[in-house]
């Protein structure tokens, strides 16, 4: 098996590519602790070695980041090793097999409007950002403003805000005239 690794923006994370599906079609999971990696045998596994600080879990990645005091050259055969050890013994990625929907803050009457969003997040957003090692999860719409939930790579990335400002916010307000504003919302 041969696990390719790529940089993301966030200089604190990498995104580990095990050339075969990880969450595949079960949308994505994000751990910021090992106490919440309890659903993911993986996460739970990656959790264990010293300067993980983040596991998320993609369709076909892992982006992991590490903590201030760790450093690359030392973690990153520590995860290749993990994810391979892993993968190679057909352990479950995830316990029970699915990711856990959060509960979106929506009003029923912007019903339609919600829609033009997640479609616009999911055919033009998440696929890019997917590619940097993150993703971006809708999680309301309120009196013109969208609330988003940075995960992965994206979550702590310095570019963050300039991609929510300068690229979300202004195609969704382009394409949806009832956007007035973006928000990053944690979890």
């Amino acid at each position: 098996m041969f696990i390719e690794t790529e940089a993301t923006p966030n200089p604190a994370t990498l995104k580990f590519l095990p050339g075969q599906a990880v969450m595949g079609d079960r949308g994505t999971a994000d751990f910021t602790s090992e106490e919440a990696a309890g659903r993911s045998p993986l996460a739970a596994r990656l959790f264990q070695l010293d300067g993980v600080a983040r596991v998320f879990l993609g369709a076909d990645f892992v982006t992991i980041t590490k903590s201030n005091d760790a450093e690359w050259q030392d973690l990153r055969p520590q995860v290749l090793g993990a994810i391979m050890e892993h993968t190679m013994a057909g352990r479950p990625i995830m316990a029970g097999g699915e990711a856990e929907d959060e509960a979106e803050d929506v009003d029923p009457a912007d019903a339609e409007v919600v829609a033009q969003i997640k479609e616009l997040l999911d055919t033009r957003v998440r696929p890019a950002v997917a590619g940097d090692g993150g993703d971006i999860v809708f999680r309301g719409f309120r009196d013109g403003i969208v609330k988003l939930h940075m995960q992965g790579a994206c979550s702590g990335c310095p570019s963050s805000r300039a991609t929510l400002k300068h690229g979300v916010e202004n195609m969704l307000r382009h394409y949806v005239p009832e956007v007035v504003a973006v928000e990053q919302v944690e979890a």
